[in-house]
C-alpha cells in the first residue's frame, strides 16, 4: 500500500551519542545519525503499525506509530521522561501514553502506601483511581479522533495497571506470614486471571503488561511456595521462592519472547542481591534449561561467574581506570585504606546526583575511609568531567573505566546502585553493598574497626 508508512523524528537535547536506534519488538529497524543540529527524521516504509521503541544512549522510550504518521519529539537527556514531548501527526495519542506513564510512576508509590489499608478498602480505593481513568480515556476519546489500536493499547494500560495493584498488594502488606494474607483476601479479589492471555504478543514490550506479569508470577508462585516451606516465614530472596517462581513462568508462558525476557529479569535481580555462589550456581542451572536466548545464557553466565568471582575475603580484580588528568591507573595502586567504590551512569542522572551528594556526608562523617566514584560509560572524558563540574562535583578520587564494557562485567554492575566495600589490603569485604541501604553506615563502621 502505498499509503502504509509513517515518519518520525526528533531532536535530543545532550545527546549522549550521536544516533538513535529504532526498534520494532527487539529488531532494530535502523541506527538512524543525528545531524549538526542534533535532529534527525526518518521515513518508516512499509509500516508494520504498533508500538515501536526508540533508544538513545542506554535509555529508551516507546512510540504508537500508525499509517500516515508523522511522529516528531523533543527530549533532554537530563531528565529523559519527564522531557518528552511529541509533536506533529500522531503526537496527541503519544503525548497521552507518555503522560499516563509518568502520572503511573507517581502513583506507584501512592498505591504501596494504600497497600497497609485492609482487603476491602484497598480494593474500593484502586477501584476508584481506575475509574478516574477510564473517565479520563472517554473524555479523550470524546475530544478526539482515536484508532482502534490505540483504543485497545490505552485500555490494556489501564486493565493492567489495575491488575498489578493486586498482584502486588500481599508483597507489599505489612507481614511476613504472607499464606495469612492471601486467605484474607475477597474471594473475586483475583477473578480478572481467568481471562488472561499470558502470551499477548500486542503488550510484549509495553512497561505495564511486563509488570504485571512480573508481580503476577511472583504472586502465583506464592501459593506452590507455601506448599513445602513448612511455614516458615517468606523471604522473596529465598532460592526455593525463586525456583518456584522460573518453574512457574516455564510452565505457563509459551511465547518465547516474553517467556526469555522474564526469566532473564527474574534472573539477574535475583543473582545480584543474592551472596551465596551455590545459590547463583542453582538459579543460573534452572534459568539455563528453560530460555532459549543464546545472548541471555552467555551473558547471565559470565555475569553469575563474575559475582562469584567478588566474594568476601578475595582480592578486587585489578581493573584499569583513567582519571581526569588522563592518568591511567591500576585500581589495586589506589587503595591503601579503607576503601568504598561506587559507581554511575550519564544513564541514570538522579542517581548520579544522589548518589554523588550522600558520599560527599559520608566522606565527613567518615574520614577514615576513601571512597572511589566511577563512570562507567563509554564516552570518555569529557563529558562525564563536564557533568561533574557542571553539578559542582569535585573531580578527586573520580575515575572512567579504561574498557567500560570488559570492567563493568568484571565487576558485574548491576544495579547501578551497587557499590564495593574493600579494607586496606584490597580484600572484598562486600561486592555488593548500596551507599542508600540503612545498614551501610553499620558495615563502614564494621570496615573501619578491622
Amino acid at each position: 500500500m502505498e499509503d502504509n508508512y509513517a515518519y518520525i523524528g526528533g531532536e535530543i537535547i545532550n545527546p549522549a551519542a550521536n544516533y538513535v536506534v529504532l526498534l520494532k519488538s527487539d529488531t532494530t529497524i535502523d541506527t538512524i545519525k543525528l545531524d549538526d543540529r542534533n535532529r534527525f527524521l526518518y521515513k518508516v516504509n512499509d509500516l508494520e503499525e504498533g508500538l515501536y521503541s526508540f533508544r538513545h544512549g542506554y535509555e529508551y522510550q516507546m512510540v504508537l506509530l500508525e499509517p500516515k504518521d508523522s511522529v516528531l519529539f523533543r527530549l533532554n537527556t537530563l531528565d529523559f521522561d519527564e522531557s518528552l514531548v511529541f509533536t506533529g501527526k500522531g503526537s496527541r495519542k503519544n503525548n497521552y501514553l507518555i503522560n499516563e506513564f509518568l502520572e503511573n510512576e507517581v502513583e506507584e508509590k501512592y498505591i504501596f502506601k494504600l497497600c497497609q489499608l485492609s482487603p476491602t478498602v484497598y480494593q474500593n480505593r484502586i477501584d476508584s483511581l481506575k475509574n478516574l481513568k477510564v473517565k479520563k480515556f472517554n473524555t479523550f476519546k470524546s475530544k478526539f479522533e482515536t484508532s482502534p489500536l490505540f483504543e485497545k493499547i490505552a485500555r490494556a494500560n489501564i486493565d493492567y495497571g489495575y491488575y498489578s495493584s493486586k498482584e502486588v498488594y500481599p508483597f507489599v502488606h505489612y507481614g511476613n506470614n504472607k499464606e495469612a494474607i492471601l486467605k484474607s483476601l475477597p474471594e473475586d479479589f483475583y477473578s480478572y486471571r481467568k481471562d488472561i492471555n499470558y502470551n499477548n504478543d500486542l503488550s510484549i514490550h509495553y512497561y505495564k503488561y511486563n509488570k504485571f506479569l512480573r508481580y503476577t508470577f511472583s504472586n502465583i508462585s506464592l501459593k506452590e511456595h507455601n506448599a513445602h516451606s513448612n511455614g516458615k516465614h517468606f523471604n522473596r530472596y529465598s532460592l526455593c521462592y525463586n525456583l518456584d517462581r522460573l518453574n512457574l513462568i516455564d510452565s505457563l508462558i509459551t511465547n518465547t519472547a516474553i517467556k526469555d525476557e522474564l526469566l532473564y529479569e527474574l534472573v539477574i535481580n535475583y543473582i545480584s542481591k543474592n551472596k551465596k555462589p551455590e545459590n547463583n550456581n542453582a538459579i543460573l542451572k534452572s534459568y539455563l534449561s528453560k530460555t532459549k536466548s543464546e545472548k541471555g545464557k552467555k551473558e547471565l553466565t559470565e555475569f553469575t561467574n563474575s559475582l562469584n568471582n567478588l566474594k568476601t575475603g578475595y582480592n578486587i580484580p585489578n581493573i584499569k581506570l583513567v582519571n581526569y588528568d588522563s592518568v591511567e591507573v591500576d585500581i589495586n595502586s589506589i587503595i591503601n585504606a579503607p576503601t568504598v567504590i561506587s559507581f554511575w551512569s550519564h544513564t541514570y542522572h538522579e542517581h548520579f546526583k544522589d548518589s554523588h551528594k550522600e558520599i560527599k556526608e559520608l566522606q565527613i562523617k567518615y574520614p577514615e575511609v576513601v571512597f572511589i566514584t566511577i563512570n562507567v560509560d563509554d564516552y570518555g572524558l569529557e563529558k562525564p568531567k563536564n557533568s561533574l563540574q557542571n553539578n559542582k562535583f569535585t573531580c578527586k578520587n573520580e575515575y572512567t573505566f579504561k574498557n567500560p564494557k570488559e570492567a563493568s562485567r568484571t565487576l558485574a554492575i548491576h544495579p547501578m546502585t551497587k557499590a564495593m566495600i574493600v579494607d586496606k589490603n584490597r580484600k572484598i569485604v562486600n561486592g555488593n553493598a548500596n551507599i542508600f541501604s540503612v545498614k551501610f553506615e553499620k558495615e563502614l563502621l564494621g570496615l573501619i574497626n578491622r
